[in-house]
């Protein structure tokens, strides 16, 4: 399933000439529609030539479509495609100070390369002076260093924002593209005196054709946790089956006490169970929200391990499981659950005074006579206080990495 590790299947040197390619490809495109020439992208500020926004959103109204339809269809893992964190009172301040520079130089920072290799003066003079405030940038952000890593939402999307189905927003967007092409070539008629029945009619059906997939994308819907589970089944329940992902008390302790590891622990028990005891530092995060905290886990750092426990093993695994289908990567369970946690690490007078003399599957063996939550010694034990034989299996994922995009 997309996307795919280029340097996995090319190798090193087979993924630079990918890439390579694709630079070349998107600089020809680019210069094919004129964006090296100053001339024409200022002129969209004046309304007088709006061949810029018809390309941008053209290329952003196509590359959603195939986004959301392959996704949609089973083709690709969203999830896997990296979506740049929202900054949002930076990001608003950084496209303001852009959109001037673009007013002032005639280029953004992609059309300025275009321009410069094609060897245009003011092309290479705007690459110049960008470069230079580059280097003014990273010579002075510690004294906004605050402001600009402030808002951070994470991997925030439109979905999400408006709390509605992708494809409502991949419609809503496409439409909002088609009146703005409408709306540009009636700017472009009174400011800059061109005849919009000139233009090619093939446009016409370019956007019925966007329009048509936005609904089906709409209809058929974005693929649920359970569809997902569903592809990836036989080989994700070989390694339950095999015991490869559940992680001895002993090595889950070791991974919290190295420092190159980031360890989030996620306590999918009932609130109560929560309360009466859990690990230091676990979070609360029940089976049936955990869909919606996939974007932040997503967002943590590629050295982020995660595990999922419940009392024995019967819901950390169906935790682990909606987690698998969302593609998180780095997932293991806590061997035996919180029950073989305290078996481990409780002392005996702990185990003497609350062990429930009859327990069901999936249920705390241990009952405190209060909700004593990580205020007990065996929440945060001591790791050289211990001598534990155990086969460690915590393997970490490569994780894939951000990209670049856009015009910048």
């Amino acid at each position: 399933m997309a996307p795919y590790a280029i340097t996995e299947l090319f190798g090193h040197w087979g993924a630079n000439a990918v890439y390579l390619l694709i630079g070349f490809a998107f600089g020809a495109v680019l210069e094919m529609s004129g964006f090296g020439n100053s001339m024409k992208l200022a002129a969209q500020f004046y309304f007088k030539e709006m061949t810029v926004l018809k390309v941008m959103f053209t290329a952003i109204v196509v590359a959603m479509l195939l986004v959301f339809f392959t996704s949609a269809a089973g083709l690709l893992d969203f999830n896997l495609v990296w979506v740049p964190p929202t900054y949002l009172w930076p990001g608003i301040a950084g496209g303001l100070l852009m959109g001037i520079g673009f007013i002032i130089g005639g280029f953004c920072p992609g059309t300025s390369l275009v321009s410069a290799a094609t060897l245009k003066v003011d092309g290479i003079f705007f690459v110049l002076g960008a470069s230079f405030g580059i280097f003014l940038f990273g010579e002075t952000i510690q004294y906004y260093e605050g402001f600009f890593n402030s808002s951070n939402m994470g991997r925030f999307t439109l979905p999400e924002m408006f709390g509605v189905d992708a494809g409502v927003v991949v419609l809503a967007v496409t439409l909002m593209a088609l009146f703005m092409f409408w709306g540009a070539e009636q700017l472009e008629r009174i400011f800059g005196k061109t005849d919009p029945k000139a233009a090619p009619r093939w446009r016409y059906g370019a956007a019925g054709a966007a329009l048509a997939v936005a609904l089906i994308v709409l209809v058929i819907g974005q693929p649920t946790a359970e569809q997902r589970w569903q592809r990836i089944a036989v080989e994700k329940q070989q390694l339950l089956d095999q015991r490869a992902v559940q992680i001895h008390p002993g090595e889950l302790l070791n991974l919290l006490g190295d420092p190159l590891l980031q360890v989030i622990m996620l306590d999918v028990r009932t609130e109560t169970d929560y309360n009466l005891f859990h690990i230091l530092d676990a979070r609360h995060a029940p089976v049936n929200s955990l869909s919606e905290a996939v974007p932040g886990l997503h967002g943590q750092p590629a050295n982020t391990v995660f595990v999922v426990m419940s009392n024995d093993e019967v819901a950390a695994t169906e935790a682990w499981k909606v987690l698998a289908a969302e593609s998180v990567p780095n997932i293991y369970i806590l061997e035996g659950g919180v029950n073989r946690w305290l078996d481990v690490f409780a002392n005996a007078e702990f185990k003497t005074a609350y062990q429930r003399t009859s327990a069901q599957p999936d249920q705390l063996r241990y009952v405190p006579g209060a909700a004593l939550g990580s205020r007990l010694p065996a929440a945060e034990p001591y790791e050289g206080q211990f001598e534990l034989e155990f086969i460690p299996k915590v393997q970490l994922e490569l994780k894939r990495g951000p990209s670049g995009g856009g015009c910048g």
